[in-house]
C-alpha cells in the first residue's frame, strides 16, 4: 500500500494533474476533498466553512438515488466481484447482463424490447442516433439523416449528443459550424401542469412535416429539460411528437437519462404522457450511482430494420459493454427501488421541496421557484455567483452545484425530512448570496 497523503498533498496534486468537468486546467477554485460517503452524507477530509460533512443535495449528479454505501448494493457488488468483475461482451454473455436487459424491458413502456448496454449516458445517446441513422439506411432511405429537437435541451458531451443540445444557450456553442447541423424547434412553453399551447404544438407538427424527407428522428428529454435549464413542460407535447412522428415516418427518441427511475414522480417520464418512444436512453440512476452504466432500448421494428440492411449489425461495441459488476449492481438497484413505495417517497420529497423553497420567492433576484417530483429549482434573474452560492450552501452543511442562473436540488430518495429541510435552507441561502 502506498503511503497515505495528507489532504493538502492530495489537493496540490489534484490542482497539478486532474482536469475536472466544465473547468479550466488548472482549476480556479479548489474542489472539496471527500473522504467517504454514507447515507445522504459526504464526509470531508478536512472541515470547510466549519463543516466536516455535507448532506448531498445533488445525488451525485442525480445518480445516487439510494444514497451512499447502501448495504443491498454493497452486497450485490461484493457478490459479483467474487465471480467476475468483467468479461468481454463480444461472443460472450453472462447472467447479470441478461437479467438486467429483461428487467429493463419489463419496466419500460411497451413496445421497447431490445437493450444495448453502453457505458455512459452520452454514449447511449450516440448509440440511439446511430440506430436511427442506420435504420433508415437499411430501409433504403439514406437521406433521412438529420435530427429534430427543441431548444433548451441537453443530451451529453460527445459528438452527436452535442449537436442536439441547445445551440445558443448550451455548453457547446464553441462547436457551431463543426457539429452536424440539426433542426431546432422553439423551447417548449414552461409548466408541467399547463395546458398545451396549440400554436406551439402546430409548430412541432409543421417542422416535422416540412423536414420529414430528411429527418431520421426527433429526440427530446421528456417532461424535464435537465442540464439545459431545469425547466418543466406539459406531457401533452410528447403526445404531439408521437402523433407527428407516426404521421410522417420519423422515429422518436426519449432521453430519460436524468428522468428515469422515478425522479419526476413516474417511473419513466414518458408515462406522464402515456406514450412510448421508438428508442429510449437510460443512465445516471441505473446503478444507484455505484458504477457507470447506461442503456439504449429500442423496439423490435427498429432492430429488425437494421438487421435487414446491407450491414445487418449495429457496429458499436464499447470495451466495457455489459460489464458484469455494473449490471449486477444495476439489477440490485432496480430491485431495491421497486421493493419500496418509491412513488410515495418522491411525493414526500416533492411536498418538502415546495414548503422549504417557498421562502426563496421573496428573495431579491429570484425569478421563479419550481418543483416537480424530487426536483427543486430556484431560478435567478442573473448569472449565479457559483463560488458565493456554494460557500453559502456549505455553511448550511449541504452540497449543491449551481450553474448558469440556477440553484437546484435533486436529493436522494432516502433523504429524511430534517435533511430535506436543511437542503432547502441551503438552496435559499445560496439564492440570497449567489
Amino acid at each position: 500500500m502506498p503511503e497515505p497523503l495528507s489532504p493538502r498533498e492530495l489537493l496540490a496534486l489534484d490542482r497539478q494533474h486532474v482536469w475536472h468537468p466544465y473547468g479550466p486546467m488548472p482549476g480556479r477554485a479548489a474542489p472539496l476533498l471527500v473522504e467517504s460517503a454514507s447515507g445522504v452524507r459526504l464526509r470531508l477530509a478536512e472541515p470547510v466553512e466549519g463543516q466536516d460533512e455535507l448532506v448531498d443535495g445533488m445525488s451525485s449528479w442525480w445518480s445516487a438515488v439510494h444514497g451512499y454505501n447502501h448495504p443491498v448494493l454493497n452486497e450485490a457488488a461484493h457478490g459479483q466481484l467474487g465471480r467476475m468483475s468483467h468479461v468481454m461482451f463480444g461472443g460472450l454473455t453472462h447472467e447479470p447482463a441478461v437479467r438486467l436487459a429483461k428487467r429493463l424491458v419489463d419496466i419500460t413502456p411497451e413496445p421497447l424490447e431490445h437493450v444495448f448496454l453502453a457505458d455512459s449516458g452520452s454514449v447511449s445517446v450516440e448509440v440511439a442516433v446511430k440506430m436511427c441513422l442506420q435504420y433508415w439506411r437499411s430501409l433504403g432511405k439514406p437521406r433521412k439523416q438529420r435530427l429534430l429537437t427543441w431548444r433548451g435541451g441537453y443530451h451529453g458531451d460527445t459528438w452527436q449528443p452535442m449537436s442536439v443540445c441547445d445551440p445558443d444557450g448550451g455548453m457547446h456553442e464553441l462547436w457551431q459550424g463543426v457539429l452536424p447541423r440539426q433542426i431546432f424547434a422553439d423551447e417548449p412553453p414552461a409548466g408541467f401542469d399547463a395546458a398545451p399551447d396549440e400554436a406551439y404544438a402546430a409548430q412541432l407538427r409543421e417542422l416535422i412535416g416540412r423536414h420529414a424527407e430528411e429527418l431520421a428522428a426527433v429526440i427530446v428529454e421528456p417532461v424535464v429539460q435537465g442540464a439545459g435549464g431545469m425547466s418543466f413542460h406539459s406531457p401533452g407535447y410528447l403526445r404531439v411528437l408521437r402523433e407527428a412522428c407516426d404521421a410522417h415516418d420519423v422515429l422518436l427518441v426519449f432521453d430519460e437519462i436524468a428522468t428515469g427511475f422515478g425522479r419526476t414522480g413516474a417511473l419513466f417520464a414518458a408515462e406522464h404522457a402515456g406514450v412510448a418512444p421508438d428508442v429510449m436512453c437510460l443512465g445516471k440512476a441505473l446503478t444507484g450511482g455505484y458504477l457507470t452504466l447506461a442503456a439504449t432500448l429500442c423496439t423490435a421494428a427498429v432492430a429488425d430494420g437494421i438487421s435487414r440492411g446491407a450491414l445487418p449489425v449495429l457496429a458499436h461495441g464499447p470495451t466495457f459493454m455489459g460489464n458484469p459488476l455494473a449490471a449486477a449492481v444495476a439489477d440490485a438497484s432496480i430491485d431495491l427501488l421497486l421493493s419500496q413505495d418509491w412513488a410515495q417517497e418522491v411525493k414526500r420529497i416533492e411536498a418538502g421541496l415546495w414548503e422549504g423553497l417557498a421562502p426563496a420567492r421573496s428573495h431579491p433576484g429570484v425569478r421563479e421557484v419550481r418543483v416537480l417530483g424530487a426536483i427543486g429549482v430556484v431560478q435567478l434573474d442573473h448569472e449565479v455567483d457559483m463560488a458565493a452560492a456554494t460557500r453559502a450552501a456549505v455553511r448550511e452543511g449541504v452540497w449543491l452545484r449551481p450553474f448558469r442562473d440556477l440553484i437546484y436540488t435533486m436529493p436522494p430518495y432516502i433523504t429524511g425530512d430534517d435533511d430535506l429541510a436543511r437542503i432547502c435552507a441551503a438552496v435559499c441561502a445560496a439564492a440570497r448570496e449567489g
